[in-house]
C-alpha cells in the first residue's frame, strides 16, 4: 500500500542552537516536498542565527559561528521559505513538538504570518513511537533496512523521515494511506498552539498547564480577566501569545 496524497506534503528538519522554543535559534532547514505525483523537491538553507551556537549544540550538528557568520539570517529567506511550503501538508520527526513550534516562531520574529489552519501535520516520530519506540536512525534502519549516513544533517534527516513514512504506510494498514488517516492514528489533528498550553477537550479550548489546567479558556477569560495580561507579559511562546489573543478576540465579538 503507498502513500497517497491529494495535495503536497513537505517534511521539515531544523538544527538550531538549542532545545529552546522560545530563545533559540535556526542554523539550517531542509525541507523535501512530495508532490501528490511523488516527485521531489528540496530547499535546504544554512541559516545565521545572529546569537552564538553552543559548543553542545555544534557537537550534534556540526555547524559553527564561522560556517554561518556569511550566512543570510531567517528574516532573508523568510518569505522563500512561506512560498515553497503554501498548499502543503507539513510532515517531520518529532515535528510537531519542535520543528513547527520553532519554524512558526521564527516566522513570528520575521513579521511573517504562517497560518497552519487547513494543513495536516504527520509527526511521523508519533506513528513510530505508537509502533515500535525508537529514534530516527532506528526507524530508519527497521522499516528501510538502511544505515542513515548524515544523521544530524537536516536534509539527511528529513529524507529519512519522508522514507520511513512511506514504509510504514506499507507495514500497517490499520494507520491508512493518505495524511489525514495518518494524522487521525496519531491523534494530533487539532492543535491550538504548538506549545500545548492549550488543548482542545470535545472541541472546546481548555488550559493543559498551572492553576487552571482543564478549564476552559473563555471561562478563564470571564473569571480571571487579568489572565491574559499576565500571559502576555510571561516568557511564553510568541504562537501561545496569538492564540490565546485570538480566544479572546473571539470571545469579545460573541459579547459584541
Amino acid at each position: 500500500m503507498k502513500l497517497q496524497l491529494t495535495r503536497p506534503i513537505a517534511f521539515i528538519d531544523l538544527e538550531t542552537t538549542g532545545i529552546n522554543i522560545s530563545n533559540d535559534r535556526i542554523v539550517e532547514i531542509a525541507i523535501v516536498k512530495i508532490a501528490t505525483d511523488g516527485t521531489k523537491l528540496v530547499k535546504r538553507k544554512i541559516i545565521n542565527p545572529l546569537i552564538p551556537i553552543p559548543q553542545g549544540a555544534s557537537d550534534v550538528h556540526g555547524i559553527t559561528d564561522d560556517m554561518v557568520k556569511d550566512a543570510p539570517t531567517f528574516k532573508a529567506v523568510a518569505n522563500e521559505i512561506k512560498q515553497f511550503l503554501d498548499n502543503c501538508d507539513l510532515g517531520g520527526y518529532n515535528s510537531n513538538r519542535f520543528d513547527l513550534p520553532l519554524l512558526i516562531e521564527e516566522f513570528s520574529r520575521a513579521g511573517i504570518d504562517f497560518n497552519i489552519e487547513g494543513r495536516k501535520l504527520v509527526d511521523v516520530q508519533k506513528v513510530f513511537h505508537l509502533m515500535e519506540q525508537r529514534t530516527l536512525s532506528a526507524a530508519y534502519k527497521f522499516y528501510c533496512n538502511k544505515v542513515l549516513e548524515g544523521a544530524h544533517g537536516a536534509e539527511a534527516d528529513a529524507t529519512a523521515t519522508w522514507e520511513v513514512l512511506e514504509a510504514q504506510v506499507e507495514r500497517y494498514p490499520n494507520i491508512g494511506n493518505t495524511v489525514e488517516s495518518i494524522v487521525k492514528f496519531t491523534g494530533e489533528d487539532d492543535i491550538v498552539d504548538f506549545a500545548r498550553r492549550f488543548i482542545r477537550v470535545n472541541g472546546v479550548e481548555v488550559f493543559n498547564f498551572g492553576k487552571h489546567k482543564g478549564k476552559p479558556v473563555t471561562q478563564v477569560l470571564k473569571e480571571e480577566p487579568q489572565y491574559y495580561d499576565w500571559m502576555m507579559k510571561g516568557d511564553f511562546a510568541i504562537n501561545t501569545k496569538q492564540k490565546f489573543t485570538e480566544i479572546l478576540n473571539r470571545t469579545l465579538l460573541k459579547k459584541g
